[in-house]
């Protein structure tokens, strides 16, 4: 994994960021080993990254479901699912949201792929999709919209940070090929 800081000897990404003073953000870059996961969906049900060993997925980050950007992107992936899924991708959102949220945003804007749910953040902060960002100017801590292509083996193909949420899924799309 790439890093924009030099890591806290013997503190591994988690716990340095607990420590006060301590900034350390993770970057994915193409070729490392995607972190696995285990995680609720909108339904409850567990989903894993290794569920999808030999396909390719495209694991999205984001925000907040039901808000604007958020809401835009996904209803992106919905329209081009189709394309994705005929090309040999399968598609997965996370977010921190609970999932009786996820639920009712998968419900209202009619999405058919796993909207999973990370409320402690954890599977967030493995992938370099929570931490540091400037927002209107100021620095907050927050999810860092994140897409990522993860291969047949669990490797990562393509590393994407801070994508905007209008136009992402057509130049992905234009990225892959797809």
């Amino acid at each position: 994994m790439r890093r924009e800081e030099p890591p806290t000897s013997g503190v591994t990404a988690g716990a340095a960021s607990n420590l006060v003073g301590v900034t350390e953000n993770i970057r994915l870059a193409a070729g490392d080993t995607a972190p696995g996961f285990t995680l609720p969906d909108a339904d409850g049900k567990e989903v894993s990254l290794a569920d999808y060993r030999g396909r390719k997925v495209i694991v999205y980050f984001y925000p907040a479901a039901s808000t604007p950007g958020c809401t835009k992107q996904a209803c992106d992936f919905r329209d081009n699912l189709a394309e994705l899924n005929g090309a040999g991708l399968d598609v997965i959102g996370i977010s921190p949201d609970k999932p009786a949220k996820l639920a009712k945003f998968r419900d209202n804007e009619e999405l058919t792929f796993p909207l999973l749910s990370d409320p402690e953040r954890e599977t967030l902060k493995a992938w370099g999709a929570f931490g540091e960002k400037t927002m209107y100017g100021k620095t907050v801590q927050g999810v860092i919209r994140s897409t990522f292509l993860v291969d047949e083996q669990g490797k990562i193909e393509v590393a994407q940070y801070n994508v905007r949420a209008t136009g992402h899924v057509a130049k992905l799309r234009r990225d892959l090929s797809v």
